[in-house]
């Protein structure tokens, strides 16, 4: 399905004064119409809500305006800031070692300087051209192999290019191949920007190469030279030269990966950068489409703190971006504080799930739900949980492209008997469920949390999580942590939450970076040697290989995954002093329903570990038991044991839990990402949603 008119925002969030700056691309030869609207739910169901927003005029007047259609270019690759010039020279040398990983239909551009290019063919041979004249290797390069290549020009004499095999030990070196072609020729006088991993013509890159480049130099007349070590300064976007220009790193290739010398004996960068002077390229890395601004939101200073969408239409097509509203800065609007997962809706944004199927489109024609997905639209780049077309892990995410699956109305599950639908659109059926009981909130997102730490949540009598708060740094951990610490009330109303590690880029906090190292339950799987983030040097993967299990914040983590299908809670806590939790739910199931796998225990589920949680007294008030689930790998030993020393069926369940901290702060934990999704259920008369309210009730007194 071709996408007419799409959009999206420079920030996810703000503050009143900031100004949100919308980026439009704009097919159809008609006007824009821009208009506010305030979320409240994005579950197109039709047996709930539906789609529930409320106009916002008087903070945002409708606009029209015209906008073009705007293109956007994937691939990462280096070019040099400014252009490489020469003057007529008798020899010129340019030498890098490269190791691909996939062969394309299309030849891979390697080096790319004026009339010199240095190419990988479709067939695995190295190509070696200038202007019209070129030598070609006599045989193909295996994949996933170091090789140092050099190619050589000598003016009215021979075009040479000789290609070595490298090894671990660089004493180790295999000729492959040497190919010398004499023929009437010059080294050309080239005045243009050096590139590396692509060709550029007319300012447009293509011909992108897959794979790792390593020690590019350039010599001429065998006196002046131009090497760029890319073992310097990992975290940066830049490479100095140690005499020449410097390079820029164009849609975020990796960096922090195994070079050619790295051998196993160290597995940290910063250790031994050396062996991680590679940068690792691909044809679809994408990190800012780098759009135009078509117009802008300044954000009221009486604008209520809540989720906004800025909807776009013209000429039938829609759009719709949200947009997270914080209060001003150290001032509260509400006793209660509702943290967004904004972390989480990145690192996720446009995964195409390897379960799509067309006939999705039904559904959504039905529900009028939102059109696109990302399964369709792979060009748009994608999310952390999809790999590159050589099989490596996606490891970088933005929110500065469009994110089909940040949309009201999108269906993650398209062939599940509920709403099926995770993070932004069922986090809203807990958004409905405070607007219907006329619950007041604050909204802060996982930005504003990391820049700001613990002030970003102080003073508010209780801080509420999403379905899935699955993705965070230190500081985020670091001020949720001493919230709760310092006294204040904490409600984890998910599952998989406080899961994985991430970094913020130091030059461009926008841009995050996931290491999936070690194990636990992931898309694909970080190499050996590649565990360290490049963007901070932490060590990456679960936050509980980093000694900060979920449990030791919210008292229970990560254990078992299933279908996307849910089950209800059992009661099993009678003490008399948490009657106060299940005032008014009479005796039986607790949640044998909802849009969210049906029940209010499912898809993934989090219990209790007194190896991996603090020293708080924890209650557990209910459980519900997963048997079809399996247990997540960090729990499992061998096909008879798993860490619980217990049964396995015992361990597959999620726990309902309570406990103080000495300060007289209170975290209340419900151990599943589908619980949120039983809250709208019978028009919120329910008892998940009694269950809630109680619990609301007591923390925020």
């Amino acid at each position: 399905m071709s996408i007419q008119l799409i959009g999206y925002s420079d920030k996810l969030s703000g503050r009143a004064g900031d100004t949100i700056n919308f980026k439009v691309s704009n097919k159809l030869s008609k006007p824009v119409t821009a208009s506010l609207k305030r979320s409240i739910s994005a579950d197109p169901n039709p047996k709930g809500l539906g789609i529930l927003e409320t106009a916002c005029d008087h903070l945002f007047p409708e606009l029209t305006f015209l906008a073009e259609h705007q293109t956007f270019h994937p691939g990462s690759f280096a070019q040099t800031e400014e252009r490489l010039k020469t003057k007529e020279l008798k020899e010129l040398d340019i030498s890098i070692s490269l190791c691909p990983t996939i062969l394309r239909h299309n030849s891979q551009t390697i080096v790319a300087w004026g009339d010199i290019e240095i190419e990988l063919t479709s067939s695995g041979k190295i190509e070696f051209s200038v202007s019209d004249r070129k030598v070609i290797s006599s045989r193909p390069l295996s994949l996933n192999r170091w090789y140092r290549l050099s190619a050589n020009l000598r003016a009215h004499d021979v075009l040479t290019l000789c290609i070595t095999e490298l090894r671990g030990d660089p004493s180790e070196k295999k000729l492959t191949s040497s190919v010398t072609d004499g023929f009437p020729t010059k080294v050309p006088v080239i005045n243009a920007h050096f590139c590396l991993a692509a060709s550029r013509k007319n300012g447009i890159a293509s011909h992108h190469f897959n794979g790792r480049l390593e020690a590019p130099r350039i010599s001429f007349d065998g006196l002046k030279t131009f090497e760029w070590d890319f073992s310097k300064d990992i975290h940066r976007k830049e490479i100095k030269s140690h005499f020449g220009p410097c390079l820029r790193l164009i849609n975020e290739p990796t960096r922090a990966v195994c070079g050619s010398t790295w051998n196993g004996s160290e597995f940290n960068w910063k250790h031994k950068p050396d062996h991680y002077a590679a940068i690792h390229f691909n044809e679809d890395d994408i990190y800012d489409f780098g759009w135009k601004d078509n117009f802008s939101w300044k954000i009221p200073n009486q604008t209520p703190s809540g989720i906004y969408v800025m909807r776009i239409e013209s000429n039938g097509h829609e759009d719709a971006m949200p947009i997270f509203v914080c209060p001003p800065k150290g001032f509260k609007q509400s006793k209660l504080c509702l943290l967004v997962s904004t972390f989480t809706y990145a690192i996720y944004g446009n995964h195409a799930r390897p379960d799509y199927d067309s006939s999705w489109q039904k559904r959504i024609e039905e529900w009028k739900a939102y059109p696109h997905n990302p399964a369709e639209n792979p060009e748009y780049g994608l999310s952390t949980y999809n790999t590159h077309p050589d099989g490596n892990g996606i490891c970088h995410a933005s929110h500065k492209r469009p994110l089909f699956n940040l949309r009201p109305g999108y269906i993650t599950f398209g062939a599940a008997s509920c709403s099926g639908l995770r993070h932004f659109q069922a986090d809203s059926h807990l958004v409905s469920w405070l607007h219907n009981y006329g619950i007041d909130y604050d909204v802060i997102t996982d930005d504003e949390l990391d820049r700001e730490g613990i002030e970003a949540i102080s003073g508010y009598s209780a801080v509420a999580t999403g379905s899935h708060p699955e993705y965070h740094t230190a500081n985020t951990l670091d001020a949720l942590t001493a919230y709760r610490d310092l006294g204040g009330n904490l409600m984890y109303l998910g599952g998989n939450g406080f899961y994985w590690r991430i970094a913020r880029h130091q030059q461009d906090p926008d841009l995050l970076e996931i290491r999936r190292a070690e194990d636990g339950l992931r898309a694909w799987a970080s190499k050996p040697g590649e565990y360290y983030h490049a963007f901070d040097g932490a060590y990456g993967g679960l936050w509980r290989r980093n000694g900060r299990a979920p449990q030791k914040l919210v008292g229970i983590g990560f254990t078992a995954q299933g279908v996307f299908e849910g089950m209800p809670y059992k009661r099993v806590c009678f003490d008399a002093d948490f009657d106060w939790v299940f005032e008014g739910i009479e005796d039986g199931p607790i949640g044998d329903f909802g849009f969210s796998g049906n029940g209010a225990a499912g898809f993934e589920l989090d219990r209790v570990d007194a190896t991996l949680s603090s020293d708080h007294e924890i209650t557990i008030l209910a459980q519900a038991h997963g048997n079809s689930f399996m247990l997540v790998p960090e729990e499992q030993l061998t096909h008879l044991t798993n860490l619980s020393g217990g049964d396995e069926v015992d361990a597959k369940r999620a726990d309902m839990v309570y406990f103080r901290t000495e300060t007289g702060g209170q975290v209340f934990s419900v151990g599943s990402i589908t619980f949120c999704g039983s809250l709208p259920w019978n028009q919120f008369d329910n008892n998940v949603s009694r269950l809630l309210y109680n619990v609301m009730k007591r923390f925020m007194l």
